[in-house]
């Protein structure tokens, strides 16, 4: 049925992608011509890759996982820190028809254990660095017969495994709509769901965004705060460079103020790809650079919503606009954005062309301009289905259409803005993170009777969690004994960054915590 109301593109970008095709293929052939271009620094050691040695290194590691029984559509788990090694595994695996499955660095031994269990991982790629969070799983999952180390030496190593791979260029014989890769969600409710993508979406989302929107160019010099494992870094630092020829800085620590601003000044990139929060903590550094010292033309961020003040004090320092848009592992990149020279600060801007937007009220009707709803997006890059969930395939995946979850408005002149979530979700420097699974987690504190976890905006408008608590009678304990407390046992960006002790919590007739009415008095 055609709905009346949404937001069609005009003239969407047609991409014509043939039946048979391999998306690691694609990219590579599109930079043969340009061997001695370099393709990824890294950024910590000055390493560079050049499209010529990333195509041999490549195929040498796809050829390497033929020689040890890793065929087509066994999936692999790439848990791996931003260095010019991950496009080639990302690539190489790709080119053997195998599934790399992109996992977040920041998670714990049980998130792993859980990923390599539900995708029946056959062999696992992992950084040095990252290896004692893996230890305590070697030689108790079935399926994992295999596991490489990056950035070492020795038998085991990435680096030897390339070294063993022939040379010789053989591409799995893929089709378009086959699986190509995986990311998992970040487990918004319960457990992460490992989202398929297939051949198709790369090069999709590097067309109708990366070179239709943000106007990618072989000359341009990109570095992207979020990271590789994400829907949104492995755009912006692999497919869309590589779409186009252009030169990617990659940094495998955590992107601070100081080594963000390194990269900036250093290797003056032209592209900057940032989450609000780091917008945020690099405008109150006091040793900011100049705007003379930077080379930027455009910035992006994603993620979470970017504070208009936050856009507006960028743009007045530094001369580039920030164009804020949502995009989502599900759609695998930004299907909504502000476009440059149309920036409108506090909106998320106007549909990506290829993609259709509506706002859907809770009746199922379309909402008119203003009236607030959950966004819905079609377009050619959706995630095929979440891996063994089938109910929640169903939810989020109707038909053409997929369900953000995020409350929207339109206005009048065609731009969006956001909402809130449509649950109790909090996003926390870009990443779903769950109250539940906090709740849970300070209850596992042998002081705690009950806990409650509401999102709260701090100075700069953005969102962290606050805990409310209740102490057991007789019981002591600090706000930092809680928030070491919860550091310990989950991915540390989702500790409590206020907590607050309370005589009791605020329940239904029937027991149930009512977060709305502590956002109430929070003032949210």
């Amino acid at each position: 049925m055609h709905m009346s109301h949404a937001d069609h593109s005009s003239t969407p970008p047609r991409i014509e992608i043939p039946r048979d095709y391999n998306a690691a293929h694609d990219l590579l052939q599109r930079n043969a011509a340009r061997p001695g271009k370099v393709a990824f620094v890294d950024a910590a050691s000055g390493a560079q890759l050049t499209y010529g040695e990333l195509a041999e290194h490549s195929h040498r590691f796809a050829n390497a996982l033929r020689q040890r029984g890793i065929g087509p559509e066994a999936r692999v788990v790439i848990a791996m820190l931003d260095t010019p090694e991950w496009p080639v595994v990302f690539l190489g695996c790709i080119l053997a028809g195998v599934v790399p499955v992109a996992a977040n660095t920041l998670l714990t031994t049980r998130d792993f254990d859980y990923m390599l269990r539900d995708s029946r991982a056959q062999a696992l790629f992992v950084s040095k660095p990252l290896l004692p969070t893996f230890e305590p799983l070697v030689g108790t999952i079935s399926t994992l017969a295999q596991i490489f180390v990056a950035g070492a030496a020795g038998d085991n190593s990435v680096a030897s495994l390339v070294a063993s791979g022939a040379p010789d260029q053989q591409v799995a014989g893929t089709c378009s709509d086959d699986a190509c890769f995986w990311l998992y969600s970040s487990g918004s409710t319960g457990a992460p769901k490992g989202t398929v993508h297939l051949h198709s979406h790369l090069v999709q989302t590097a067309e109708l965004y990366g070179r239709a929107v943000l106007g990618l160019r072989q000359d341009d010099v990109v570095y992207s705060a979020a990271k590789l494992f994400f829907a949104y870094g492995l755009g912006n630092s692999l497919t869309f460079p590589m779409s186009v020829g252009a030169t990617a800085v990659l940094l495998p620590a955590r992107p601070t103020p100081a080594d963000v601003f390194g990269v900036l000044r250093k290797y003056r990139p032209t592209i900057f790809y940032g989450v609000p929060t780091l917008y945020a903590a690099l405008l109150a550094d006091p040793a900011r650079p100049q705007k003379s010292e930077l080379n930027l033309r455009v910035c992006t961020s994603a993620g979470e919503a970017l504070p208009a003040d936050i856009g507006k004090r960028w743009t007045a320092e530094f001369g580039t606009e920030i164009l804020d848009g949502i995009g989502s592992t599900e759609m695998l990149h930004i299907f909504l954005s502000n476009r440059p020279g149309k920036v409108r600060y506090g909106t998320t801007g106007q549909p990506v062309p290829g993609y259709e937007l509506r706002i859907v009220g809770d009746d199922g009707s379309e909402c008119g301009p203003g009236e607030i709803g959950e966004l819905q997006v079609s377009g050619p890059t959706s995630a095929i289905m979440y891996w063994n969930n089938r109910a929640k395939t169903k939810a989020t995946f109707s038909g053409a259409w997929t369900r953000s979850g995020d409350k929207y408005t339109r206005d009048a002149d065609g731009y969006y803005t956001y909402g809130g979530r449509s649950d109790d979700m909090l996003k926390v420097g870009g990443i779903y993170v769950s109250p539940f699974e906090v709740e849970a987690c300070l209850m596992t504190h042998s002081a705690i009777l009950e806990a409650a976890v509401i999102g709260v905006a701090d100075s700069d408008g953005l969102v962290k969690p606050k805990a409310y608590v209740v102490l057991k009678a007789g019981q002591e304990a600090s706000a930092a004994d809680l928030q070491a407390h919860v550091k310990t046992l989950l991915a540390p960006y989702k500790y409590p960054r206020w907590i607050a002790f309370v005589p009791e919590l605020p329940k239904t007739a029937t027991g149930k915590i009512q977060r709305f009415r502590l956002r109430a008095d929070a003032g949210q």
